[in-house]
């Protein structure tokens, strides 16, 4: 029985590629600040020796938005003791492009790990439609909704990705692997409409011009993959599954 750690374990994708491998009957380790069987903090990495040991795959879910790069370098150098296992990462399309310091990050612990010498495969992903609806449920508390003007999201179902990894982590070290971007490439104003008709808000939508370079990669499109556009469920089918569990 093949062994896998998963990082990261009880966050949105963590915790769904856990339940993919699970019933693929990998043996699954979940790892996180709250496990109750790996409780490790990747920041400090106390505790990484044991959950890596014997595993023969790790599945790196984990992220912050300060230190990553520290707690990948804990997390390979671990990995090197335990003998090596096949390390798979989940990135973000556009990291080596956008001029953001998470994304810069992001691009940094992809380079770490191809130059650890570990077997590895890393995948990029557009935003998850989670992200889509926090910023939006955020914004939509104001009086008007506000949105970055001429930007698009291709937002992707977490689900689908979290299929994508346990495939990825039942194979063998495939290296930088083909994006995965979700089924469509929308503008953030028609998002916000397609947000407010499923919540029933009435809210008007005014598109805002930023400053930055940041704002311009992503005028650009820097961040998406429609030649990627693999994901099949929509934004709208997103938020009616949140609305309609099950």
């Amino acid at each position: 029985m093949t062994t896998i750690l998963v990082t990261g374990a009880t966050g949105t994708l963590g915790r769904q590629v856990a339940e993919r491998l699970r019933t693929e009957e990998a043996d699954v380790r979940g790892l996180s600040r709250r496990s109750p069987s790996y409780a490790v903090d990747l920041r400090d990495g106390q505790g990484l020796d044991a959950a890596v040991e014997g595993a023969d795959v790790i599945v790196h879910c984990a992220t912050t938005p300060r230190g990553d790069d520290r707690a990948a370098g804990f997390l390979i150098n671990a990995a090197k003791r335990a003998g090596t296992p096949h390390l798979v990462y989940i990135s973000i399309v556009g990291v080596d492009r956008l001029p953001l310091g998470y994304y810069t990050v992001k691009h940094r612990v992809e380079r770490m790990i191809e130059e650890s010498g570990l077997g590895s495969t890393i995948l990029r992903t557009t935003q998850f439609h989670d992200l889509a609806l926090r910023i939006l449920s955020g914004v939509s508390k104001l009086p008007v909704l506000p949105v970055p003007a001429g930007v698009s999201l291709q937002p992707v179902d977490s689900g689908e990705v979290a299929g994508r990894l346990a495939a990825l982590a039942l194979g063998g070290p495939a290296g930088r692997v083909p994006d995965l971007g979700g089924p469509e490439v929308r503008t953030l104003t028609d998002l916000a409409g397609a947000y407010l008709r499923a919540t029933g808000r009435r809210r008007r939508v005014v598109p805002v011009r930023l400053a930055g370079q940041a704002y311009a990669g992503y005028r650009r499109g820097d961040h998406l993959a429609p030649e990627h556009a693999l994901g099949t469920v929509t934004f709208e089918e997103f938020l009616d599954r949140r609305r309609h569990p099950g």
